[in-house]
């Protein structure tokens, strides 16, 4: 039996065209359903050629259990980010602000009326290097949607506030001087995993800005820099 991204043009969005998740494209219906249901919106953006949004695919959105809970708590929306570029943009900076990191497949959880409050990327089927089940994260979600409302409503305004003033900042004109960007290849420096590259403590994701970053830091002689770039990439 297939679900409603059966009769889409995307490669990704019809690769989950036969999961047992009541998947909806991001539309009009989706987004009324929530609201009409109260229902929060569980949104999954990737792209067809995402390694681990495959191996999400078969360990979780496969799963007849795990698509049971997603159905009876969730409206679940799966987006290709090739296809909306957009949606894919604004839900990413609102997961960074979250994790300090981003990836896909990107997990989001938003309110009704597309506010997001809590997320992450790739998710396991059984907790795995500090990281909760998926099942976990969708009954966490399920519980504080129901019981403690007021705060889901008030992370997603905050949220997007946030979102909103980095924008802003990010849009505005100036120069850097070097102080400033000694500044932030330092706290970036902090979050490298000294064992295995990369950066933080869960799954990894490449993340070529980081790199770039760090390599024009060790260009200006930040020897750190450079050793953190030489061992993420050794350990790719």
């Amino acid at each position: 039996m297939t679900n409603r991204l059966a009769g889409e043009t995307s490669p990704y969005l019809l690769q989950h065209a036969n999961n047992p998740v009541d998947w909806y494209p991001w539309s009009d219906e989706a987004l009324a359903r929530a609201q009409a249901e109260d229902k929060p919106i569980l949104l999954s953006i990737g792209y067809a050629a995402c390694h681990w949004c495959h191996v999400m695919e078969h360990e979780s959105f496969e799963d007849a259990e795990t698509a049971r809970l997603m159905n009876d708590w969730f409206v679940s929306i799966k987006v290709d980010r090739e296809e909306r570029p957009d949606i894919d943009s604004i839900y990413m900076s609102a997961v960074q602000a979250m994790t300090g990191h981003g990836g896909w497949p990107m997990t989001m959880f938003l309110t009704p009326d597309g506010k997001p409050f809590y997320g992450g990327t790739y998710y396991p089927p059984e907790p795995r290097h500090g990281m909760p089940a998926f099942r976990q994260v969708l009954e966490g979600v399920h519980d504080a949607w129901v019981n403690k409302r007021d705060d889901v409503e008030q992370q997603g305004a905050g949220l997007i506030e946030y979102v909103a003033r980095s924008s802003q900042l990010r849009a505005q004109p100036g120069t850097l001087d070097d102080a400033i960007l000694t500044r932030a290849a330092d706290l970036m420096l902090q979050t490298v995993d000294d064992e295995w590259g990369g950066f933080g403590n869960g799954m990894k994701f490449p993340q070529a800005p980081n790199l770039e970053f760090l390599l024009r830091a060790a260009v200006r002689g930040d020897g750190r820099a450079r050793d953190a770039v030489t061992l993420t990439l050794d350990k790719m």
